[in-house]
């Protein structure tokens, strides 16, 4: 058994660590309110180019755009893969990095990864997978342009042929204790339905190819920037309940070894009892 000093120390180092987890633990459930307003406000756009588009491709329908034309063969494949950049939360990143080699897995075509967040970059690092774009160090307050460049990346290889497919892969925020791994097919789009019920159509400056052209581009790069604020969300979700698990586990062991230090501190009472009548004894 340890000696009671021992033991002390052992109880002091636990407490502290108990304080920096408790502290990390408020800090990470005050980002998670104003994780989940971001997300809340950006829906707002993220449904209406959902509905522009939608109505847009039910006015024009001839048109082709190559983000929604099916190629026949599917030779290489993109993944963007949004994971965080800190540890600390939880199954969180081992769970959408689970969904992403899946989806690898399942494909029977060449693989390409695009890497949002330091997890996943060192995860597809250490399988081997070829990693075409980057976006590391996303602030807690994510801007579009923190992940433009690797999107256009995708988005140009894509239109040159390069890629035949681009799917996405993230954690969608479903409430405080569940975060779902997410995965989807960026490209071809996936078409929202119109909301018109007749025919109707917008007023274009210069012309509807062009503007269709940039709509497009827009609704990809709004579905990824959702998907990252959705992560980001889920990030500080996760790290406040796995903080509170740590918190609770530290008062735990400390209440454990409590019991030890007293035991340890009673069998030392007791053996010095025992030394001074053994000394007490020869003496006399």
């Amino acid at each position: 058994m340890a000696s009671a000093k021992e033991i002390r120390t052992q109880i002091g180092a636990i407490q502290n660590t108990g304080k920096i987890t408790k502290a990390m633990e408020m800090v990470a459930a005050s980002k998670m309110r104003k994780a989940q307003d971001r997300v809340v406000a950006a829906r707002s756009y993220a449904e209406g180019i959902k509905r522009v588009v939608g109505n847009m491709m039910h006015a024009h329908a001839e048109y082709q755009h190559p983000f929604l034309v099916e190629r026949e063969q599917i030779k290489k494949v993109g993944v963007i893969v949004v994971t965080t950049d800190k540890g600390l939360c939880g199954g969180l990143n081992t769970n959408a990095l689970k969904a992403a080699l899946g989806l690898m897995k399942a494909q029977e075509a060449e693989v390409e990864v695009f890497t949002i967040g330091k997890r996943a970059g060192l995860f597809m690092k250490r399988i081997g997978v070829k990693i075409n774009g980057v976006a590391e160090n996303i602030s807690d307050t994510p801007e579009l342009s923190d992940i433009l460049g690797v999107v256009t990346l995708a988005m140009d290889k894509y239109i040159s042929g390069e890629l035949d497919e681009v799917h996405l892969v993230f954690s969608e925020f479903v409430n405080t204790m569940t975060q779902s791994p997410i995965t989807m097919r960026l490209m071809p789009c996936p078409v929202p339905e119109s909301e018109s019920t007749g025919y109707w159509d917008y007023l274009y400056e210069p012309e509807a190819k062009d503007v269709l052209e940039g709509v497009l581009r827009r609704y990809v790069e709004s579905l990824v920037y959702h998907a990252v604020l959705e992560n980001k969300a889920c990030e500080q979700s996760a790290r406040m309940v796995a903080m509170k698990a740590a918190t609770d586990n530290s008062k735990d062991i400390v209440s454990d070894l409590k019991i030890t230090y007293n035991k340890a501190r009673q069998a030392a009472i007791t053996q010095e009892l025992a030394e001074i009548c053994a000394g007490a004894a020869a003496a006399g």
